[in-house]
């Protein structure tokens, strides 16, 4: 977001808001009674949460976060005029202290932390180490919404009008989000090795950037923390379009070969699962249309037979 002019930042955080306030579309599957789903937004979330064991610690991981990506950006375009691209976040820039992030300024960013509510003594899961917050934002486009989130926490879909909330996690985001980490994930080499590093594993030693991002900025208690609802966050768009973008760069580091490289487990880490193949399916609910792994592996795919039609502004580079 460091290249957006402020009109542009202004006018993708009015695009977000306006599928914020669009009704969702119906039916979305079979929600139970009292369901969630209320906004157009809250399709996705609907999809992600449904789909969280599918599509997590899988070796189409990418692949599907990809299309979900690129599915948002379309609605943003194609249901609110949007007439930009779907920003990135290159925490590597701020992984010294997020804090100071632009994508955190109240005026032309996402707004930043919640105040500090105390960990939970009694609960299964350990505190994000680091974290700083956990309440309602106070500040920036989200702040002083209560009904901002109407699924989660967790897997629930039931009505769950919420604000949104952040835990931010400097010191552990500075752990997985820096250059280093991002050098150790390029120089993977084969995507089964480059996954694993990019996911990392559920423990707050071995995040990857993946959970550097989400721990990082939702802790224990924001909504980016919750493996289930965290595209009740806006940012995780332009957390998700960074890996993206690795995943990219990684890529165009041996186009040829690795336009087909895929695999690893089908099911949720689970090595002994069949593997994943080009033809693995792909679906994102509702917002968009069915596809494969292969279709998803180009992005700059546009008029050859692919279906995503974007680029990147820049790329990593192996150093």
């Amino acid at each position: 977001r460091r290249t957006l002019t402020t009109s542009e930042k202004a006018e993708y955080i009015n695009a977000v808001k306006c599928i914020l306030a669009k009704p969702a579309l119906t039916p979305e599957g079979s929600p139970p009674t009292g369901h969630g789903v209320i906004s157009r937004y809250d399709n996705l979330v609907y999809t992600h949460i449904q789909q969280t064991l599918e599509v997590h610690y899988v070796g189409h991981f990418l692949a599907w976060h990809r299309l979900f990506t690129a599915t948002y950006e379309k609605m943003l375009r194609n249901e609110c005029g949007y007439t930009g691209a779907q920003p990135y976040w290159d925490w590597t820039l701020d992984a010294a202290d997020i804090t100071d992030s632009p994508v955190f300024d109240p005026m032309t960013g996402f707004g930043g932390n919640g105040p500090w509510v105390p960990s939970d003594p009694t609960s299964w899961m350990p505190p994000v180490p680091g974290r700083t917050g956990g309440g309602c934002v106070v500040d920036g486009p989200f702040a002083g919404i209560n009904d901002l989130v109407h699924l989660g926490p967790g897997s629930s879909l039931v009505y769950n009008p919420q604000c949104l909330k952040r835990d931010l996690a400097p010191s552990f985001a500075s752990m997985y989000l820096g250059m280093n980490q991002t050098q150790l994930t390029l120089s993977q080499p084969d995507f089964g090795w480059f996954n694993a590093v990019v996911e990392g594993s559920p423990s707050f030693d071995a995040s990857g950037v993946h959970g550097g991002g989400h721990f990082g900025v939702g802790g224990t208690f924001g909504q980016m923390g919750d493996l289930n609802t965290s595209p009740a966050d806006p940012l995780f768009h332009l957390h998700h379009a960074n890996l993206d973008r690795l995943w990219w760069s990684w890529q165009s580091l041996n186009l040829p070969a690795r336009l087909s490289d895929i695999s690893g487990p089908s099911i949720m880490m689970n090595p002994a699962s069949p593997n994943v193949t080009l033809a693995h399916p792909l679906s994102v609910g509702v917002s968009g249309v069915d596809t494969t792994v292969g279709d998803v592996m180009k992005i700059d795919a546009c008029g050859t037979g692919g279906s995503m039609c974007y680029t990147y502004d820049s790329l990593y580079t192996l150093l």
